[in-house]
Formats: structure tokens, sequence, C-alpha cells
């Protein structure tokens, strides 16, 4: 086990002349080793989550939004939580039974995730912001990869999926493993996933710096993701595991030591192993969610630069030392520092790519071929969050407060602790690409820089931990070691943790409130109120099987009620939004076609029209019934307009289904039009 600084980071190693035999075996062992330790903790966490959220769904509790029943649950179970952690820490700092002190770790933050997101939806089977909004398309996501692990589009037919589907996947062979349905099973993965992502990043942590200091920055970013991130829970295990693969980037790509002297080898694997597990980070967020791998890789790139031209720029002092006024022959041109770190810098996007074509090529091998008009606006979105810089650190509050100190120690810090680059390394890149989507706005896109005030805030608060430790014990020597000072650093830190823990159900308020008004797959609402349409789905699911033939995955429906998909995976003619089509369908040509069929005159005409259609026709029609009409309201992008959605409806005339071909059957609100070829 290697010695640590006061600082909680470990010192340099002194350079060995003679290169160090084995170094290959070091990268695997150390590779090995933190891959093994983090499976034993995810396989705590699942258990703890899994334990956990069984125990809930067995009480009938009653709903969030009426009773403050399960807050006070998620209160008592937080705390307990923090007691798990505090144990924890205490048998770390003293040194005392480390094969308790990890478990003790691992069921203590994997314990504060189930209990801060489960117990609040312990009486809803839907997760945060239930099926409503993006929550809908993510889980119709969810739906069509467990109904098959092919990489298929989420609405349409004969397309691969545009967005990154290793989270959805994932969910998807556990939700088959487990025989449930994709909405059903969004919940507790959704939870146990961001618990298992929790303790992976502590143990990550736990490799860079002081184990004790490990569990509490992992507590701090932990309690900041679930209240800002976990509505959108695949992005949120990023969020998670951003700060520790920063800085264990910064490690890859800034070794000093080693740049100096290019013969030079310390007694480790070089960084190599780093290099791999950047890599590998980057990789596998790349299969999660495109804006974040795009944000880290931005991150890590301008870390492998920034790391180069101070490599040159050491080289250049060392051939041309100031007090001798003489040039050093070194046999080494300056320039050539720079090979090494941007070397490790080509080997990671190397790495991160080809693990980002298990999800992406199925996708850019069908763009590279296709002709089909593209219709993609997933950038056309610019809320007034994306249009000024985030500075949470000067809002008055808990949270506002330990930014304000992360930004002070990221400042004080910059020259000395390596934590602290990579952290500011960090910082800066998020706003450097805020600036950079404001700019894009010129030019009629953006980059979703609104998208990232999460990880700022992670980021921030990570930096807070350290700066309120580093800090407090500043204070501590500066006052001459008062017996009682640590006993009040420990109180103010404990008492603020859990004054912003039990905080984190009223940010969540709204999402917890959405779970319980929605109306779920069984056709209920956890709230115990009327239904909406969405009871009626049950029926039109089964007068379509009963009509159409053909299992679900192989039937495209034309509906605007899309949240029909989210339950059921059939195949879909339109998406909801073009911001959330696959930019292969043609949107805007697919709602054009839509718009011409319903001016035809008679039946024979729609039929002629459906089988000339430039993609796979609809099978059935799933309306609103309007008069005389059947009615679909689709949508349009309106932007740079915020909102940036234009409602509108398309009347189909009721005599354009007036024939033996075309079977209607009402069903509730709905009007189910089957066509017979």
């Amino acid at each position: 086990m290697s010695t640590v600084t006061a600082t909680g980071e470990a010192p340099p190693r002194p350079v060995d002349p003679a290169p160090a035999p084995g170094r290959k075996a070091l990268v695997v062992r150390q590779i090995a080793s933190g891959v093994g330790e983090a499976a034993l903790a995810a396989l705590v966490a699942a258990v703890v989550a899994a334990v956990g959220l069984v125990a809930f769904s067995m009480v009938q509790w009653p709903a969030f939004n009426s009773s403050n029943v399960t807050r006070a649950l998620t209160t008592v179970g937080q705390v307990g939580a923090a007691a798990l952690l505090a144990v924890a820490i205490a048998l770390l700092r003293l040194r005392k039974s480390p094969w308790l002190a990890k478990p003790l770790s691992w069921a203590g933050l994997s314990t504060f995730v189930t209990f801060t997101l489960g117990m609040p939806l312990a009486a809803t089977k839907l997760y945060l912001f239930g099926v409503s909004v993006d929550q809908e398309f993510r889980t119709e996501f969810l739906t069509r990869l467990t109904d098959s692990a092919a990489l298929r589009d989420m609405t349409y037919a004969d397309l691969p999926s545009f967005y990154p589907a290793g989270w959805f996947w994932i969910g998807g062979r556990v939700a088959n493993l487990l025989g449930m349905d994709g909405w059903e099973v969004f919940k507790p993965y959704a939870i146990g996933f961001l618990a298992v992502a929790a303790v992976v990043a502590l143990v990550l942590w736990s490799k860079l710096i002081r184990a004790d200091w490990a569990v509490g920055v992992t507590a701090a970013s932990t309690a900041v993701t679930l209240a800002y991130a976990a509505p959108e829970a695949y992005s949120a295990v990023i969020v998670l595991l951003l700060p520790p693969a920063l800085v264990l980037a910064w490690g890859a790509l800034y070794r000093p030591l080693e740049d100096v002297r290019s013969g030079s080898a310390d007694r480790t694997a070089g960084g190599w192993g780093a290099v791999v597990g950047t890599g590998l980070f980057l990789g596998w967020a790349a299969t999660f969610y495109t804006l974040y791998f795009l944000v880290a890789a931005f991150a890590v790139a301008l870390m492998g630069l920034l790391s180069a031209v101070l490599a040159v720029r050491r080289q250049r002092r060392t051939n041309h030392p100031r007090r001798t006024r003489a040039a050093v022959d070194t046999g080494r041109p300056a320039w050539r520092a720079a090979v090494a770190p941007l070397t490790r810098l080509v080997v990671i996007g190397a790495l991160s790519g080809l693990i980002a074509l298990i999800v992406w090529g199925p996708y850019l091998a069908k763009a590279l071929r296709s002709t089909t008009a593209s219709s993609g606006t997933a950038l056309h979105y610019l809320p007034e969050a994306g249009a000024e810089l985030p500075l949470p650190m000067f809002h008055f509050s808990l949270l506002g407060a330990l930014c304000l100190i992360g930004t002070i120690w990221l400042v004080l810090r910059a020259a000395s602790s390596r934590r602290a680059q990579a952290l500011g390394i960090g910082v800066a890149a998020i706003y450097l690409w805020t600036l950079l989507s404001m700019a894009a706005t010129a030019a009629g896109t953006t980059l979703l820089s609104f998208r990232l005030e999460p990880v700022l805030l992670v980021l921030l608060s990570v930096a807070g931990a350290f700066g309120f430790v580093e800090g407090a014990r500043a204070i501590y020597q500066a006052l001459n070691e008062p017996a009682r000072f640590r006993l009040v650093a420990i109180v103010v830190a404990t008492v603020g943790a859990l004054a912003f823990t039990q905080n984190i159900t009223h940010i969540l308020s709204s999402e917890i409130t959405t779970a319980y008004t929605d109306t779920d797959g069984d056709g209920h609402r956890a709230d115990q109120r009327a239904a909406s349409a969405v009871s009626s789905y049950a029926k039109v699911d089964a007068a379509l099987i009963a009509q159409i033939g053909r299992p679900r995955s192989d039937t495209v429906v034309l509906t605007a009620d899309t949240s029909f998909l989210s339950f059921y995976p059939y195949l879909g003619f339109q998406a909801l939004t073009s911001h959330y089509a696959n930019p292969l369908a043609d949107f805007a040509g697919r709602a054009a076609t839509i718009e011409r069929w319903s001016e035809l005159k008679t039946p024979q005409e729609l039929l002629d029209a459906l089988a000339a259609s430039p993609w796979r026709a609809p099978d059935a029609f799933l309306f609103r019934r309007s008069g005389d009409a059947y009615t679909l309201r689709l949508a349009k992008d309106v932007y740079p307009n915020d909102p940036n959605v234009e409602r509108y409806t398309v009347s189909f005339p009721k005599e354009l289904f007036a024939d033996p071909r075309f079977t209607t059957t009402d069903i509730g609100p709905f009007t189910l039009v089957t066509v017979h070829r």
C-alpha cells in the first residue's frame, strides 16, 4: 500500500534511471485489482438496493404527494446510512479492521441511494418524472430493448439506434431476466444502477486518495448527483464517476518526473494503468450518453494538450538553465517532450473509440450508406439556463457555500495539488463548452450546455469537500490546535450534510409527484385518483394482437399518444418530437406525408398512398375522436423559440376508413383503425 502525504495525495515517486521490468504485468495487476474490488463493491450495492426495494414494496405506503410518512422514513434511512459511513471513515482513519471498513462504506453509500430515491417512490411503480416529457422516450427505449437485445431504434422500423443504448440495453437484459416489462423495471433498475455507480466511484477514489477521504468525497458527490441528476438516471452514473476519472486522466497524461528524462521509469506502471482506465471510462461513457462523453473527452483533450505544453516548457528549461545561461546538450529537442503525453492521449482516444463503436457502429454504418434525408434537431433547445454562465458558488444555500469553498480551493491549490488541477480543468472545460454553446446559437444550433449544470455542481462540490477538510485543518493549526476544534469541524460537516440530504426530496418534489400522478402500465395511478387515458392501453393492445395477428415488434402504429409505445414494444411511424427522433427517419418528411394522407378523399386513395410510402407504412392508426374526424396532435420544431416545440392537430375524415379493408374499433377515448392489405 502506497503512503500518502498530509494533503491526502500520493507523493511523487523518485525516478529510477533503470527501467523496471514487468511494466505490462503491473498494468494488468492494477487494472485487475481495481476491477475486482469494483465488482465486489457493485455486488454489495446491488444486494443492498434489491433488499431495500423489495422491502419497501411489501408495505402499502401512502402516496408521497399526500402524506409525509415516506419523507420521514427517508430521513431515518439517510441518518442510518450516514452512521454507517461515519463508522467506516473512523475505522479507516484509525487503520483498524480494513476488511470491515470497506464493506461498511459500500453498504452505507448504497443504503443512502436506496433510501433517498426508493423510499419516496415506494408507493408507485414509476420512476422520477413518471412517463412524462423526456421520461416517456426513455421508457420507450427500455421497453424496446427489453423486447429484443438488438440495437434497434426506439421508435422506427428498420433503423439502428441513434441514442447510445448501453444503459438501456443492460436494463432490458435485467428486465428480460426478471420477467418484467420495461416500464416496470425502470425504477428498480435506475435506483440499483445508481447505487452500484456510487460504490464504483468510491473504489476509484480510494485508488487515488486516502481511503477515509474517498468515503467523504464520494458521499458528497453522490448526494449532489441524486439531487440534481437522478431524473436522468443513465447520465447520472457518468456524473458520479467523472470527478475521479478526471483525476485518473490527469495522472495518466501529466507525469513531469518522466517527461524530464525520456529514458527514466519509476517503479510503477508508468501511468499506463491510468491510460487504460481513462480510455475505458470514456468508452463506457460513450455507450451511455453522448453529450457527457463529448464533454469528458473535451476535458481530457485539454489535459493532454496542456500536459504537452508543460512538458515542452520543462524540457526547454532543462536545455537552457537560467543559472548557467548556457545550453545543456541533452540530445533531446524540446518538442519531443510533447510526444509522451500526446501518445497517451491518442491511446486513450483509440481505446474509447473502439468501445464506443459497440453501440455507435450500427448507426454510423447505416448513416454512411443511407440516402435518407437527415432530420435531427436534438441540439435545437436553448432555455434560459443555456443562455448564461452557471455560477452556483454565488447561490445563497448550503450547496452554494460548498461550491464557493470548492472554487476557492481550486484557485489556491492549482499550483500544488494534482486533484485541484484535474478538477479545475474539468470545471474550465464546462465553462468553455458553455461559451461555445452560446456562440453556436449564431449558427442556428446549440451544444446543450444547460444540461451540464449537474456536472458542474458535482465537480465543485467535490472540490468543496476537499477545501473544507484542508481549510478546517489549516484553521486548526492556526489556532494552535485547540482540543475541541476537530469535534466542532466534524459536527459542522455532519449537520450540514444531513441538512442537505434531507432536502433532496424537496428538490425532487415535482419529479416525485409526477411519478404518483402519471398512470402506469397497469392502468393505475399511485395516488389512487382517476387514471388517465393510459388505462385504455391494455384494451388497445389486445385489439391490435387480435386484428393484426403479428408480434408487437413487427407492427407499425401511427399515433400521437406515443406513451403507448413506452408500455408496449410496437414500432411507431412518427416519434414524439423531432428532438428525440432518429435523424435518419426524416421526421419532417413523415410529418408532411401524414398531412397529405389526411387530405385524401377516398379509402382507395389512402390505401394507394400507404402502399407508395417511402417508409414502412402503418399497420394501424390510434386516433383521438373529434366530431366527424379522427385526430392526431403532432409536434414541430420551432427553435430558436422557447419552448422549442409547437403542437398542431391533423384531422382524418372518418370517411377515409369506410372500407372493409379497415377495421375501426372505439376503445375509451381512442379509435383504433387497423389496415388489412
